[in-house]
């Protein structure tokens, strides 16, 4: 718990065997821990469902959510006076 970095959560996960021994074997030859397969699983995962996955995406989807933060496409020009 002392190398944990402040802000972090920590899960405990299940895996059976086999998949425990190839998640291994990936790290091995990525030159990964797993904690970085983990991060990169979920990361892709979110992204898959359109989900923000940090704090700059998480104020873009927001902004977007406004309807004055929307670009019209019905706008008319300025009216001229004949």
């Amino acid at each position: 718990m002392a190398d944990k970095r402040v802000g972090e959560i920590g899960k405990r996960i299940v895996f059976d065997g086999e998949t425990w021994q190839a998640l291994h074997r990936l790290s091995l030859d990525s030159m990964k821990s797993f904690q970085d397969l983990a991060d990169e699983a979920f990361r892709d995962l979110l992204k898959k469902h359109r989900r923000p996955t940090n704090l700059k995406e998480m104020l873009r989807q927001s902004a977007r959510l406004h309807p004055a933060n929307d670009e019209r496409t019905d706008q008319r020009g300025p009216v001229r006076k004949k």
